[in-house]
């Protein structure tokens, strides 16, 4: 058998980190990676030991898109066959996307194509400043399409027709001004930076995130009328009634850490 395509680590405090493990084709798509990491993902969210999930790559590229050989597997595929295999590749991004644990992408290189929709699915993505990154599909002939609906809600219907018709490359910071990303860090201080994120949000209520996740997703697509507005106070009422929301109360008041962080 060969190296596994994906590595996971976790530490002390719950932190998994999943590495993509392909760095001789810069940790490039086929479905074998497809299958493997959209398992970990699934086998991390029902950890209950795990409270943060951060995604990376080994090597040089966060994730370059798809791989050469997977492609030229794709261009002899049936039209049903590219189906099952786009269905797959949805399910990846849909899965990391609703993963109830808060997820940070570490992007210490380039992200293209399936590469940038990994990022966007994340729910906090921080890069080094050499990281680069493209919607590259339609140089290709192609769409970007199954990772269409978490770029488009991180940078927006207006840079999405820019950027998915011109397949251009852009930069860290020119990905952080997209909100592609929520910060850049010399290479250097890169994992500095994500394991600062990484002890804040190990503060918090894991329930309460969870929670948090489910009521962005609610809110960004509702209108707001009086089923929404009942809806909120709703979830706030069975937040405070529930076992995390008066520990984290009773703590607060009682100028002591809540009982889900480290040591408490």
């Amino acid at each position: 058998m060969g190296a596994p395509t994906t590595l996971v680590a976790a530490d002390a405090r719950g932190v998994a980190t999943i590495t993509l493990n392909r760095p001789e084709i810069h940790n490039a798509f086929d479905d074998a990676l497809i299958a493997e990491l959209t398992a970990t993902l699934e086998r991390l969210d029902a950890d209950r030991g795990v409270r943060v999930v951060v995604l990376t790559g080994a090597g040089k590229s966060f994730s370059a898109g798809a791989d050469l050989n997977w492609m030229k597997r794709m261009a002899l595929y049936s039209q049903a066959e590219n189906r099952r295999d786009a269905e797959a590749m949805a399910r990846l991004m849909r899965t990391l996307d609703m993963l109830g644990k808060p997820t940070v992408a570490q992007v210490q290189g380039a992200a293209i194509a399936g590469g940038c929709g990994l990022v966007a699915c994340c729910d906090i993505a921080l890069a080094a400043e050499r990281a680069t990154f493209a919607i590259s599909e339609t140089r290709l002939g192609l769409i970007p399409a199954v990772i269409s609906p978490y770029v488009v809600a991180a940078i927006g219907e207006r840079n999405a027709r820019r950027y998915f018709l011109t397949a251009e490359s852009f930069d860290a910071r020119a990905a952080e001004q997209l909100g592609l990303v929520h910060g850049v860090f010399m290479a250097d201080q890169l994992q500095a930076g994500v394991d600062r994120i990484c002890d804040v949000l190990v503060a918090n209520g894991p329930a309460a995130m969870r929670a948090a996740k489910d009521l962005i997703r609610l809110v960004a697509r509702t209108p707001l009328d009086d089923a929404l507005v009942a809806e909120t106070a709703r979830r706030i009422a069975d937040i405070r009634a529930g076992a995390e929301g008066r520990e984290g109360i009773a703590s607060f008041l009682e100028k002591r850490r809540p009982n889900w962080t480290a040591g408490s």
